[in-house]
């Protein structure tokens, strides 16, 4: 099978960051001052137009590559407007060829830099219902801890936005370590093994199919 090749992660840690408490204390307790990138402030605008006049549930689908799971998020939640964010155009521009929006659900995909759009869709009010995190970049090295999304300066608006948030990775310990940084931040969550007929992604899929098993976590903010 052609999908079946994925290669597992590979890690110099075995357990939860030793400096992941001091790390995610730090961004809790200080502001994210970082200017925000102009393309994603024009991205961003031309997006919240369409939320305004929206007037049903909003949903964020963060990283959503080419964004096959925001069309797939479309079709379980009909009633909503779905967003895609990706900061790859390269990815981005792959989704027309292989998924078409039709009467299953509303979409946008929007090509901007998660760090700045975060904050925009807090400083706007934004109140998802939902906000799905499926398989970020892991960043397994140790040393690479803060470009992990709950060991970066943006994490406490991802507890801002609220919604129900869920995080998958076929690493498991990306997944501890987000639950353990949602607690610091006052939210009570574990993470628990994953599996479904349907994979929602094309990486859930080529994950699934090279044997690597999925963790998630799912928690109302």
């Amino acid at each position: 099978m052609a999908d079946a090749n994925s290669r597992s992660i590979t890690t110099n840690q075995t357990e939860l960051h030793e400096k992941l408490d001091e790390i995610v204390q730090k961004h809790l307790n200080s502001e994210f001052k970082k200017p925000i990138a102009e393309h994603t402030l024009k991205a961003f605008n031309e997006v919240n137009e369409k939320v305004q006049a929206f007037n049903g549930p909003i949903i964020l689908d963060s990283c959503c590559g080419v964004g096959e799971s925001t069309a797939n998020l479309a079709k379980l939640h009909p009633d909503a407007l779905v967003i895609g964010i990706d900061k790859s155009s390269h990815r981005l521009d792959k989704h027309d060829v292989e998924y078409k929006q039709d009467e299953h659900g509303q979409y946008i995909l929007v090509q901007a830099d998660l760090n700045d759009f975060w904050r925009l869709a807090c400083d706007a009010n934004w109140q998802p219902t939902h906000h799905y995190l499926l398989y970020p970049n892991p960043w397994p090295k140790s040393k690479h801890i803060q470009r992990r999304w709950h060991g970066a300066a943006v994490f406490p608006y991802i507890v801002k936005l609220g919604g129900c948030l869920e995080v998958r990775s076929n690493w498991d310990i990306y997944v501890k370590e987000f639950a353990h940084a949602l607690q610091l931040a006052g939210v009570k969550a574990s993470a628990q093994p994953y599996h479904s007929d349907d994979a929602i992604t094309p990486f859930e899929r080529k994950y699934w199919a090279s044997g690597q098993s999925s963790t998630r976590l799912v928690v109302e903010i």
